[in-house]
């Protein structure tokens, strides 16, 4: 009865989890270049069963098998498939069609260290420095180091990431891909941050100059989702209410006589 107890509450909180990550989801529909989150979902305990004071058996090995006691979520990943293009017609509004990442830089405010991070949101500025920033104020980086653009002068953009002013090359933005992207981590602000062991390997995308990614949430899809995670919590919901009550019933009325 416990066991059942315990499976129910476990089920309630993977549910809760779910319902959590679908509404983060939802709540980015409209971000650019945002990445739907998917959780993967694991056994939460797996108990060896066993026969007491089975006398009717002669093998050593008394198993009868695994019994698990529910789910949870074992790990978070990103769906890294392609969002709709938004056409914008802005010189500095960059879109990658295909797999790749741009590469930014952030300052931390505590310790001022400069840290690289990429990004699949191409909504691109320029600072009072002239340097090419994304809308958070972190610096976009070229193979050259930030990129720094004229004060006048038409931008042009080619599918390489070659950054041109007035016919003149400015620098190439540095624009990398990830032969394993699940090791990817999201840090906050749409960004990315690259496991130690990631292999690196060569851009193979174009980039779009006047438009922009979308998130890649299907609206209907996460409502759906939202709704089946809603009726198994309720689920779990009353059959921990139920083995509650049989495990009262129990002890203040069988356990009298």
């Amino acid at each position: 009865m416990i066991r059942g107890i315990y499976t129910s509450a476990s089920g309630m909180i993977l549910n809760q989890k779910l319902m959590d990550l679908t509404a983060n989801n939802v709540a980015n529909i409209s971000t650019t270049g945002y990445k739907r989150d998917i959780a993967q979902v694991e056994s939460f305990r797996k108990m060896m069963a066993y026969r007491i004071f089975d006398r009717f058996s002669n093998s050593i090995d008394n198993a009868i098998g695994y019994m698990s006691l529910g789910a949870d979520v074992s790990r978070i990943v990103s769906d890294f498939s392609q969002g709709l293009y938004i056409k914008t017609d802005e010189p500095l509004n960059l879109a990658i069609r295909g797999s790749g990442f741009f590469t930014v830089e952030k300052v931390d405010s505590l310790t001022g260290q400069a840290q690289v991070y990429y990004t699949r949101n191409g909504a691109f500025t320029v600072n009072s420095n002239r340097e090419l920033v994304t809308l958070d104020g972190f610096r976009v980086l070229g193979e050259n180091g930030p990129v720094v653009l004229q004060s006048q002068g038409q931008i042009r953009i080619d599918e390489q990431g070659n950054v041109y002013q007035e016919g003149r090359l400015v620098d190439r933005l540095r624009l990398v891909d990830f032969q394993d992207k699940s090791l990817l981590r999201k840090v906050g602000d749409n960004l990315f941050e690259v496991d130690a062991q990631n292999q690196q390997i060569a851009f193979s995308g174009r980039v779009l100059q006047g438009y922009l990614e979308g998130s890649n949430v299907n609206s209907v899809q996460e409502m759906v989702n939202m709704i089946n995670a809603l009726r198994a919590y309720e689920a779990n919901q009353k059959a921990f209410i139920t083995q509650d009550e049989t495990l009262q019933k129990a002890v203040n009325e069988i356990a009298k006589k």
